[in-house]
């Protein structure tokens, strides 16, 4: 992990002011070494808002086989939630666990995919934004709803997608993952195109809406909560 970007024991204005300034730092040109590992990360919450769980998955990228995908390593880690919630600063409250988690990781990876928001964000700084930023790595954002923007209809098959707008300019997109399914909003987070982001967001799907580093993410940090919650009946 590269050198700390900032203290996270910040006032919601000081949060705002540092997004501004964090954005103009991201490189959303290709910046991205071969791809042999990429890394799902699901990030959540716990007693009621105050742990804050990130759960990583990484992957063996295999593109002459099928399936692409072998699993490498998987962790979970759980720490103190250091922020209430505020809409906007979402990943001053759970980057902290994300870091966390990838401090215990043997395998590096090259590529980062986040359930959450990449520059599809109001001040372009969303979760996959600013974690890749403090990785240093391509960071891509797979979001299951909108949080800000404008966008066309999109098309009913897989692989149909239309440009998500701010204003004139596109910072996302809105991809059909799924035949007749909802869509996903796929952003960059940091050293990758919008291009590429989908291109890579496609060839990581399998037969659900996800890609399969976020949907292998998600489904270890629900193995561990079921887990969590039958050791506490006991």
């Amino acid at each position: 992990m590269s050198t700390p970007l900032h203290p996270w024991n910040l006032a919601p204005k000081e949060a705002i002011a540092l997004q501004t300034q964090l954005a103009k730092r991201l490189v959303l040109s290709d910046r991205i070494d071969p791809v042999r590992y990429i890394a799902g990360v699901d990030i959540g919450f716990e007693d009621q808002g105050a742990t804050t769980r990130a759960a990583v998955v990484v992957l063996q990228w295999i593109p002459s086989s099928a399936p692409n995908f072998s699993v490498v390593e998987q962790v979970v880690h759980r720490e103190p939630t250091r922020m209430a919630y505020i809409p906007g600063l979402l990943s001053f409250r759970e980057i902290p666990a994300a870091l966390g988690a990838f401090a215990k990781l043997s395998t590096k990876p090259e590529l980062v995919m986040v359930d959450g928001q990449g520059i599809a964000h109001p001040r372009r700084l969303g979760v996959a934004a600013h974690l890749g930023l403090w990785l240093e790595l391509p960071t891509i954002g797979i979001a299951k709803s909108r949080l800000t923007g404008t966008h066309a209809e999109v098309g009913e098959e897989r692989g149909d997608w239309e440009p998500l707008y701010a204003g004139t300019e596109i910072i996302g997109a809105v991809l059909r993952s799924r035949a007749r399914v909802k869509p996903v909003y796929v952003s960059p987070g940091h050293r990758l195109t919008l291009e590429t982001s989908l291109k890579w967001v496609m060839r990581c799907l399998g037969r659900t809406k996800l890609p399969e580093p976020t949907r292998l993410a998600d489904r270890l940090a629900s193995r561990r909560d079921q887990k969590r919650r039958s050791l506490d009946k006991r």
